[in-house]
């Protein structure tokens, strides 16, 4: 095993910890002597440094394996899926929106799961890498101001629309890439 696919598989081990450590309330508050929602966000954000780090890894040493280029999407859809049931869970942000943002992540998987059946490669777009972006932001920030509701708390709302919105137009995206694709398959 490369160091990339490590990397990848840290990040999963990590979600169950983000969950626990998001939805367990101690006593005293603290978890790993810090408060519980720092925590949190320590080890959301060192998943999702492993999102970047593994990649980068993998195409600067050319450690690129299909063993990686499939346990990445789905560590990525883990670690983003668990953090917004938990901020929901939480009472952090509205379910309905997680619920279209998680559909959105099941439709693009399986289109990318039908082309890839078919011998083809649907990309990851732009689009579905800014929503990364903005889903990475949406999470830190309401996990960091969910307890105090501030100015982090009210940016993390404003983020939340920007993730439903892209997610949206790189769901569009995707299907119109993958209905291209599949009409010059045939």
């Amino acid at each position: 095993m490369n160091l990339p696919n490590s990397l990848t598989l840290i990040r999963i081990f990590l979600v169950p910890l983000l969950v626990v450590v998001l939805l367990t309330k101690p006593q005293e508050g603290l978890v790993f002597g810090l408060p519980t929602h720092l925590t949190g966000a320590a080890i959301f954000a060192v998943a999702s440094l492993t999102d970047w780090l593994d990649g980068y890894i993998a195409r600067r040493r050319k450690q690129v394996t299909a063993l990686g280029q499939m346990m990445d999407p789905v560590a990525d859809k883990l670690l983003t899926t668990a953090a917004f049931i938990a901020l929901v869970q939480m009472d952090a942000t509205r379910a309905w929106m997680v619920a279209i943002i998680i559909g959105r992540e099941f439709a693009v998987t399986a289109l990318r799961g039908i082309a890839y059946a078919k011998g083809m490669v649907i990309a990851s777009s732009p689009l579905g890498k800014l929503k990364m972006v903005f889903q990475v932001a949406a999470i830190l920030l309401l996990i960091l101001g969910h307890e105090t509701y501030d100015p982090l708390f009210m940016l993390g709302q404003v983020a939340m629309w920007l993730v439903l919105v892209t997610s949206i137009v790189s769901a569009w995206d995707y299907y119109r890439n993958f209905t291209r694709a599949m009409s010059r398959h045939q």
